[in-house]
């Protein structure tokens, strides 16, 4: 026997992806622009850190993060969002992805006004959030996030009878894969919304510190300035695009004392905390700011870069933040097979990262180009797309 709300998933991006090429020859040396694995150098110290506290992997971790660790956290919060937060506020995570999963199955409830609750999310998304919808028996609601809607979904478009029954609104700003960033308008808007609809915000904030000029503006920041109820948003960070850590799995949630409860009670039974000595390392490095300015720097010379190289392109979208491009093609799949037959690029086609809901696939026509190689190997790479793709 097993279970039928996960029947319908389709196999994950990655998977597909190697269905679709590994039994394919590139056609040059094999350059992968798929995966948003941060390639930049992260500082020496956190090595050092690490080894400094090695003892701690003696040691069952503090469960909802040590003290030091919540504590500097806290303090970025404030340095970056002008909020003040109380670290019982707030929970460190292994990775953001556990959180966001998690926070769906510790806080969505069984039904709303008297029905199957809904977890909207926008489409093209980030994947477990479909997931937690399944796990938690919500039905999940797509929402078109594309050029029309300034490639965020317009949760505000949505009729009464839907928006009653959302339980969750999931949103990534900066969103993954366009890029594009939620003003305090939007913000503002779909907070009130929710109050008026009694939902909670989860904020996917995972790329706020990968910017162009203007640091993005926070949910929590536009929350508090309103004062909006302290339980409405929840708000999801890492270090793994920040800080160019991703192995550190160091992230966090935080939000209304009620709701960092109720996850910390079930992070209790089902979580797995971070180990102490790379407890330690997040305390240092959420309170340095001097590696994140130059990880800034160098994107911003890639972006400049794929401006350069596409600009040209019609349809083409210069991100405002992010390291992905989300470029126009006329079928995902069959871009990104020609160009690793022909050049031995790897991308992601589009339509992995959505689904089919409105009568078509809002991905379909893109494919997803990461910009974490060196910058020598991504202006090479843009270099063989734009030929091979573009002419």
């Amino acid at each position: 026997m097993f279970p039928e709300r996960f029947s319908n998933l389709p196999a994950y991006a990655f998977p597909r992806l190697r269905a679709l090429l590994d039994h394919l020859e590139p056609g040059g040396p094999v350059m992968h622009m798929t995966i948003g694995e941060p390639k930049h150098v992260f500082p020496q110290w956190v090595t050092d850190v690490i080894s400094e506290h090695a003892a701690g992997f003696n040691q069952y971790p503090a469960n909802d993060g040590t003290p030091e660790l919540l504590d500097a956290i806290s303090a970025w919060i404030k340095r970056r969002y002008n909020v003040g937060i109380a670290s019982a506020q707030i929970m460190a995570l292994n990775g953001t992805r556990e959180g966001l999963y998690n926070a769906a199955m510790a806080l969505c409830p069984e039904t709303k006004n008297g029905a199957q609750p809904i977890i909207l999310t926008p489409n093209p998304f980030y994947q477990v959030y479909a997931v937690a919808a399944a796990s938690v028996g919500a039905e999940a609601r797509f929402v078109p996030a594309t050029e029309a809607s300034g490639h965020l979904p317009d949760f505000t478009a949505l009729g009464a009878d839907v928006l009653d029954r959302v339980a969750i609104a999931y949103v990534c700003s900066p969103a993954n894969p366009q890029g594009a960033v939620a003003d305090a308008a939007y913000w503002r808007d779909l907070i009130t919304l929710a109050e008026k609809h009694d939902f909670k915000i989860f904020a996917d904030e995972c790329y706020s510190e990968i910017y162009r000029d203007t640091p993005p503006v926070g949910a929590l920041q536009v929350a508090t300035e309103m004062g909006a109820d302290p339980e409405r948003v929840l708000i999801f960070h890492s270090l793994s695009k920040r800080s160019n850590l991703p192995g550190l799995r160091s992230g966090f949630v935080a939000g209304g004392p009620e709701s960092i409860r109720r996850i910390r009670q079930l992070r209790a039974y089902s979580g797995a905390p971070l180990p102490l000595p790379l407890q330690r390392a997040a305390e240092k490095v959420w309170a340095d700011e001097a590696h994140v300015e130059e990880n800034r720097r160098l994107y911003a010379e890639k972006f400049t870069l794929a401006d350069e190289i596409l600009g040209d392109v019609p349809g083409y979208m210069s991100p405002q933040a992010g390291f992905f491009l989300w470029l126009p093609v006329d079928n995902g799949e069959t871009a990104a097979v020609k160009l690793w037959t022909e050049t031995g690029v790897r991308v992601l086609p589009g339509a992995y990262l959505s689904r089919d809901a409105e009568g078509y696939n809002p991905g379909e026509r893109f494919i997803r180009v990461a910009l974490v190689a060196p910058k020598t190997e991504v202006q090479d790479g843009l270099k063989k797309l734009r030929a091979c793709l573009y002419g």
